[in-house]
């Protein structure tokens, strides 16, 4: 049975994770489901055990910390350990492929690991180490994404999941023929006919971070008065946040509902009118797929890159050119019934047109190619 590891800074369970694990683990239970033996190697955190086995049967391993996770990953290979608990008679402890999941800081398994290693990037970072770092630290990490990652994988097959991010790689010297498009799937349950909430209604749903823009979303609610907010997730933005809502005087109209159980999300979701999605970058946006399996359409900004896959614009929701755009196609939504109800209908099948199994089938091959032609 080929082993396959999973490299990624983070897992589904913690508190700062994203569509990028969601991504991770739904593909890896893909692979186990086609005959892999599939472990995924993350930095711990809280409340999490050291070692766990999914629902799924895939193996976590957590091991190192936010930043030190990239070496402990270089050593668990070197010494054998990249599996859980003891082997199987037979069974090696090394992995006959590694799928390294770049979220800006590579893993760069190529200089140590001896199989071949498949490269996984939800979008480029360019905009986001000035906003997130700034200074020295910006600098030193977009030439880490940038310069030295190309190099250090020039010699594999790589993964994105939109076309947006695929056009980004290109820019940096990687060959389209190198790189493969595995789309993010619906993720959630649908609703066929959703209840509505009675009054404008906006969501944002993601971690409160500085890329994530939401004051373009609380800008936009002091423009539209009759609207409400509801921002679910955490993040250490969430003070500054709080504080500009209080500034332009919608703290009121505004709920920081935090982090939100798969339920209450999916509710949120279904009675809103509109989603929100001010990122500055997107490699997909997880959220767009699900707001549209409940019929809501968003509105985010064409920039972004990821979301104009996402988003089927004037179709299934609108992209924005700039922040005034931006509340100008939201007051749309609001304000045409017969529009949104459209969209929504529209964003609600092109949901469904994305599976999951589609696209474990697609890295399956991908992976299985890339295995055989190891030397």
């Amino acid at each position: 049975m080929p082993h396959i590891l999973f490299l990624n800074w983070r897992d589904t369970r913690n508190p700062e994770s994203g569509g990028s694990e969601v991504y991770t683990e739904r593909i890896a239970a893909e692979l186990v489901a086609r005959g892999h033996r599939v472990t995924l190697l993350c930095a711990k955190h809280a409340g999490a055990p050291a070692e766990q086995v999914l629902p799924t049967d895939v193996h976590v391993l957590r091991r190192g910390g936010r930043h030190t996770v990239y070496l402990r990953a270089a050593l668990s290979y070197l010494a054998g350990r990249c599996h859980l608990g003891r082997l199987a008679p037979g069974a090696r402890g090394r992995p006959d492929l590694i799928v390294d999941v770049c979220n800006g800081v590579p893993f760069l398994s190529p200089l140590y690991a001896r199989c071949p290693t498949v490269v996984v990037i939800h979008h480029v970072h360019r905009e986001q180490w000035p906003v997130v770092f700034g200074g020295l630290k910006a600098r030193f990490g977009w030439w880490l994404e940038s310069r030295v990652g190309p190099r250090v994988y020039r010699r594999c097959r790589y993964v994105t999941v939109s076309t947006a991010t695929r056009d980004e790689l290109a820019e940096l010297g990687i060959p389209r023929t190198r790189i493969t498009l595995v789309h993010n799937a619906l993720v959630g349950p649908g609703c066929a006919s959703a209840l509505r909430s009675a009054y404008p209604s906006l969501v944002v749903l993601g971690r409160l971070m500085p890329h994530k823009r939401v004051e373009h979303a609380l800008d936009a609610l002091a423009a539209l008065p009759e609207a409400r907010l509801v921002i679910a997730g955490r993040g250490y933005w969430e003070p500054r946040l709080r504080e500009y809502a209080a500034r332009l005087g919608v703290a009121d109209r505004t709920d920081f509902a935090g982090y939100v159980s798969e339920q209450r999300k999916h509710e949120l979701l279904s009675l809103g009118w509109v989603v929100l999605v001010p990122s500055l970058k997107e490699g997909w946006g997880l959220t767009i797929m699900e707001a549209a399996a409940h019929g809501t359409p968003a509105v985010a900004f064409r920039s972004a890159g990821g979301v104009c896959d996402a988003i089927r614009d004037g179709e299934t929701g609108l992209l924005a050119d700039d922040p005034g755009d931006f509340v100008a196609k939201i007051r749309w939504l609001l304000t045409d019934e017969k529009t949104r109800h459209q969209m929504g209908t529209a964003a609600r099948a092109y949901a469904e047109s994305f599976t999951w199994a589609a696209a474990g089938e697609r890295m399956a091959a991908l992976v299985d190619e890339a295995a055989q032609r190891a030397p």
